[in-house]
């Protein structure tokens, strides 16, 4: 049972018993949290997402959080199990939204493609290998690249998958990183990039906003200004481009 009914409950116990009109006042309350779905990246896996998760609650929205074996299949069977199951946790919620880190939204993407009826709400993508990624050109191939990362990531080759994609079909944002920790793997990267995807791939046509900040591909989901802008979009649809780290620390405690 969650909090929000927990509470409901009690505090129906601590007063007496409601009136019909009490009660249809509470249940509105109680399902009126928006639901947001977390998917992580490759390799990764849902701890990578729960700073951000609880930014969330916080905020409040209703968090799934959602694991997969990223590194077990292709990107188009692991999206239709992670999603679905997301959809279906956010049950109450028709149109959720989503957070994705990297492959991602490529999953998101794909899942769309497959389910063209379904509704979603503001979508925010960090750093999404939207036109794949020259790491993987350079080492896809490999024995031990594909041992280590799974048949997803051949995938996110330049031209592979995300390129055959169409336009988002949601209202989406998509936050790219400009700072590497890994010099080598930068050199395998055309133009600006976080260490892995480019600031061009990132982008993606149908997009509705999109800003670049001083963080690197890894960890870029912990940092203030990253989950700020991210509750932002999801609360306004737009990013605040000159918003500081003070001023999204404040935000993110205000919840907004």
């Amino acid at each position: 049972m969650k909090k929000p009914i927990v509470f409901a409950l009690f505090l129906a116990l601590a007063v007496g018993t409601p009136s019909r009109p009490v009660l249809a006042e509470i249940a509105p309350s109680i399902s009126s949290r928006p639901c947001v779905i977390l998917l992580h990246g490759l390799a990764r896996t849902k701890t990578s997402m729960m700073t951000l998760e609880q930014s969330l609650i916080h905020a409040g929205f209703d968090v799934v959080n959602q694991g997969y074996p990223s590194r077990s299949a292709p990107i188009e069977a692991l999206a239709e199990k992670a999603l679905t199951t997301a959809r279906q946790t956010c049950a109450d919620d028709s149109a959720p939204d989503v957070v994705t880190h990297s492959m991602g939204g490529i999953l998101l993407r794909s899942y769309a493609q497959a389910h063209p009826k379904l509704d979603w709400g503001r979508v925010v993508m960090l750093a999404p290998p939207n036109h794949g990624s020259g790491i993987i050109d350079e080492h896809g191939d490999r024995k031990w690249f594909q041992l280590l990362n799974g048949p997803a990531a051949e995938q996110l080759k330049t031209g592979g998958l995300p390129d055959r994609l169409p336009s988002v079909p949601f209202e989406a944002g998509v936050i790219a990183g400009s700072q590497s920790l890994n010099p080598a793997t930068s050199a395998l990267v055309d133009g600006i990039d976080d260490g892995k995807v480019s600031i061009e791939s990132t982008k993606v046509a149908g997009m509705r906003a999109h800003i670049t900040l001083p963080v690197t591909h890894t960890f870029m989901m912990h940092n203030p200004k990253v989950m700020a802008q991210t509750l932002m979009f999801l609360k306004t649809g737009r990013f605040e481009v000159s918003m500081t780290t003070v001023q999204a620390v404040k935000y993110l405690k205000a919840g907004n």
